[in-house]
């Protein structure tokens, strides 16, 4: 659901950004005053998984593609401001260096895919602290419940929002876009609420523990095993918003306003197709977990 840059126009962009740093700036703030934090490595790690879980795009209906977003595992296992700040992390990462996503659009795509998609996790997060769920271990499978039906909710509210943009720039009517993504998004809603569904309870088992310490790793070498090897057999049709697009008319194309190391996920010099969207998911995981450490670092 990354939106590039030829596909919002006007005011949209800078009113977006404004509401993004706005959010943003909440969020690191909250992420300051929290008592509790998440460890460095357990923040690098899952951030880490975020990137290379949407490496992993999946076929749905149509002949188009989906990935997980991932807003819901990260705000389950790290919490609400630091989820936010890794799946903030992880946007501007595949921005920056991978040419997923404008630039001139980037605060519309972290508004879409890292403040409101995970707003439903933090509602169900706080739900289950004020009711003590959280801490009780018999019900881990009402809490992944709880959290796979956020999953849905996520991509399904980023969807809606990516349409009032659309509409807003003049791209499309409302009411033909709305439905539309809706529809599309509904199946890799799904999928991404079984994902979490299953994950979530194994990852959050090893990293929530207080006596294991190197829990982290279990992220961390998903990461790499779904960047480095699950990558390259990713699905190449194109994705949601994509398909819409091309439906509607108004998929344009163009060049990123600057030149990145990594455009489209591939390794300049290496041939191989499969070998080089495999070492750059690999350079992005490695990425990733150190910008990631180093981000949590400041917030001590």
């Amino acid at each position: 659901m990354h939106i590039p840059d030829a596909m919002l126009q006007g005011a949209v962009c800078p009113v977006t950004a404004a509401v993004t740093a706005l959010g943003l700036s909440a969020t690191a703030y909250a992420a300051w005053k929290a008592e509790k934090k998440p460890s460095a490595l357990s923040f690098a790690a899952v951030s880490a998984l975020v990137f290379a879980g949407q490496m992993l795009n999946f076929p749905v209906q149509f002949g188009t593609s989906g990935h997980i977003l991932g807003a819901t595992l990260a705000v389950a296992l790290l919490g609400s401001s630091f989820g936010v700040l890794s799946m903030s992390l992880a946007v501007l990462m595949q921005c920056l260096v991978f040419a997923d996503g404008g630039v001139s659009v980037l605060g519309a795509n972290l508004l879409n895919m890292a403040l409101l998609a995970a707003l439903p996790a933090i509602v169900v997060r706080e739900f289950l602290l004020k009711d003590g769920a959280a801490k009780n271990n018999a019900a881990v499978t009402v809490k992944a419940s709880f959290y796979g039906t956020a999953a849905l909710v996520s991509v399904l509210l980023a969807a809606a929002a990516c349409s009032v943009e659309l509409s807003a720039a003049g791209a499309v009517a409302f009411d033909k876009v709305l439905p539309s993504m809706l529809f599309v998004h509904l199946l890799i809603g799904l999928c991404e609420g079984v994902i979490t569904f299953v994950l979530y309870p194994l990852l959050a088992a090893q990293m929530q523990t207080a006596d294991n310490k190197r829990g982290w790793l279990v992220p961390l070498g998903t990461a790499v095993i779904a960047a480095f090897v699950l990558s390259p057999f990713a699905s190449q049709s194109p994705d949601g918003l994509e398909y819409i697009a091309s439906v509607f008319g108004f998929l344009h194309t163009s060049a990123p306003l600057f030149s990145v190391p990594f455009a489209d996920y591939s390794v300049p010099g290496v041939p191989a197709e499969n070998l080089s969207t495999a070492l750059a998911g690999l350079f992005g995981v490695v990425l990733m977990f150190v910008s990631g450490y180093g981000l949590r670092r400041l917030f001590q």
